[in-house]
């Protein structure tokens, strides 16, 4: 089981952000921030990859490489937590839920709103 950060908003379907690493934001990173709405992340992602554009013929092609896979990395190991921080200026944050995906960690979160 993955621990959910559940964020609700009357009148909208509960969210859920897994509390693990995100392969999307690993995999590709400017169009998992894009997709998301994570803005900064974004513009630091893409003045990053800039610059390791720039500085391929100084630093050397290899170089370039493993330092975008840490970038990557990076952004894989950030996301949630960046995630969480966007959805908590508009959504309203829950107690943390313990489920097997997104969308049963969303029920729940229903379930718990609609008992209370």
């Amino acid at each position: 089981m993955t621990l959910y950060s559940a964020f609700g908003r009357a009148g909208e379907p509960a969210l859920a952000v897994s509390e693990k690493f995100s392969w999307g934001a690993f995999l590709v990173p400017p169009l998992f921030a894009l997709y998301h709405g994570l803005w900064l992340m974004l513009a630091l992602t893409v003045l990053a990859i800039l610059a390791l554009f720039a500085l391929a013929t100084v630093i050397g092609g290899a170089a370039t490489f493993w330092l975008y896979v840490l970038l990557a990395l990076w952004c894989g190991f950030a996301a949630p937590d960046l995630r969480r921080f966007t959805l908590r200026k508009n959504w309203r944050e829950d107690l943390p839920v313990a489920a097997p995906d997104a969308d049963s960690a969303a029920v729940l979160v229903m379930r718990r709103e609609r008992d209370a």
